[in-house]
């Protein structure tokens, strides 16, 4: 795979900065299991990236924060089919899918108030449970 890996319109992250290695997949295959290397790890480092911008950059690292090593790199695995190079696309396409949540901006939250007829409908609310559990009380008919 020589290709740089295509994000978005514009950005693509150059084949150099995602480094990958095979190992031994678990699960079914029989025979093959044991002999052939199918499981692909990518690794890629957030912070030497030069595909990315800062914030960009910032947001991908708190989207896959569950999946970074101890070195800052996100690492994909998979291992989905008994196919080395299935494996590596899957991986690649995972890591694509990741860059394409953090491009997107969050909208920033504008803070509202509750409508003076919400305020109304939530005391008249409690008014009525009040009177109900009032009414459940032992009276004393002396």
């Amino acid at each position: 795979m020589t290709d740089s890996l295509f994000v978005a319109p514009g950005i693509s992250i150059p084949d150099w900065e995602l480094p990958w290695t095979a190992a031994r997949s678990s699960g079914s295959g029989g025979q093959n299991v044991n002999k052939v290397s199918t499981k692909v790890e990518l690794r890629f480092d957030i912070a030497r990236s030069s595909a990315l911008a800062g914030p960009v950059k910032s947001r991908l690292f708190h989207i896959a924060k569950g999946r970074i090593d101890a070195e800052g790199r996100i690492v994909i695995v998979s291992q989905k089919t008994r196919s080395q190079p299935q494996n590596l696309e899957d991986a690649r396409e995972k890591l694509a899918e990741l860059v394409r949540l953090a491009l997107v901006k969050p909208k920033p939250r504008r803070p509202t108030r509750p409508t003076l007829a919400s305020k109304k409908r939530r005391v008249d609310a409690k008014r009525h449970q009040s009177t109900k559990k009032q009414n459940r009380r032992a009276r004393d008919d002396d």
